[in-house]
């Protein structure tokens, strides 16, 4: 019997605490014990894109560099031709205006600072005070040339122009041999007679020649070297030659300078 009076006096204070239990929760229900929290599932990190590596190029290199190269040229005005990936003639041409623009030594490996300057280009400098919106900007000391349309460069482009060489030749309807130097005269000029495709004159063939000084023009040349080597014109890569008539109107100013 005492045994079986522990018993009831245990049930009796279990379900007194049962009670209490239920009035501190507010509830009818009985309460489940706290569930663990469950572990967050893990997001994959993702794997960054790598850039291009900016190694050392030079004309023959090819890749994903080169091509990003390219299209840093394109957006810059700088026309490197078709963005394949590979260092060729084309792309060695903008890199040279590129240079120029920014009054480095014009070479084919690009290095550390070239990358520098690419990351922060500047605007080419005018040639003349008056700063016509549509307008030709040569600069004969650093052999480049700007087009410009609405005030902004259009386009940026390595030239050859007058080597300074003393030459003889005849004109066009002239019995004796004319001698001069070769040389493209400085001024501000307009944009006169032009021509479509190849036109053969006294002193060589001429692409798709604009003139704008006399017989001086500016036209497509299969050889556009990095120095001065023309007979005076200005000679363009060929690649642009075939679009520049196209961005060049008629009577545009054109301001040719030699700066310091």
């Amino acid at each position: 019997m005492r045994g079986r009076s522990i018993d009831v006096r245990k049930s009796a204070v279990l379900l007194t605490a049962a009670v209490l239990l239920t009035a501190c929760n507010g509830t009818d229900k009985a309460v489940a014990p706290a569930a663990k929290p469950s572990a967050k599932p893990t997001t994959p990190t993702p794997t960054p894109t790598p850039t291009p590596t900016r190694r050392k190029l030079k004309p023959g290199a090819k890749g994903d560099d080169v091509r990003a190269l390219q299209r840093r040229l394109k957006e810059l005005s700088y026309d490197p031709g078709k963005v394949d990936g590979k260092y060729g003639t084309s792309t060695q041409l903008a890199v040279w205006a590129f240079q120029a623009v920014h009054r480095m030594k014009q070479k084919g490996t690009l290095g550390t600072s070239f990358w520098e300057a690419l990351d922060n280009p500047e605007q080419p400098r005018p040639m003349a005070k008056k700063r016509e919106k549509d307008r030709v900007d040569v600069d004969l000391e650093r052999q480049y040339l700007v087009l410009y349309e609405d005030g902004r460069p259009r386009l940026i482009t390595h030239i050859s122009s007058g080597s300074g060489e003393y030459y003889c030749a005849k004109d066009r309807g002239a019995k004796v041999p004319r001698c001069r130097y070769a040389t493209t005269g400085t001024g501000d000029f307009r944009t006169g007679r032009r021509a479509s495709g190849w036109e053969v004159s006294p002193l060589g063939r001429l692409y798709n020649p604009i003139y704008f000084n006399g017989g001086i023009a500016f036209h497509g040349a299969l050889d556009v070297p990095r120095y001065p080597a023309s007979h005076g014109c200005v000679r363009l890569p060929m690649h642009i030659a075939e679009y520049f008539p196209g961005l060049l109107g008629t009577d545009v100013p054109v301001h040719v300078r030699r700066p310091g």
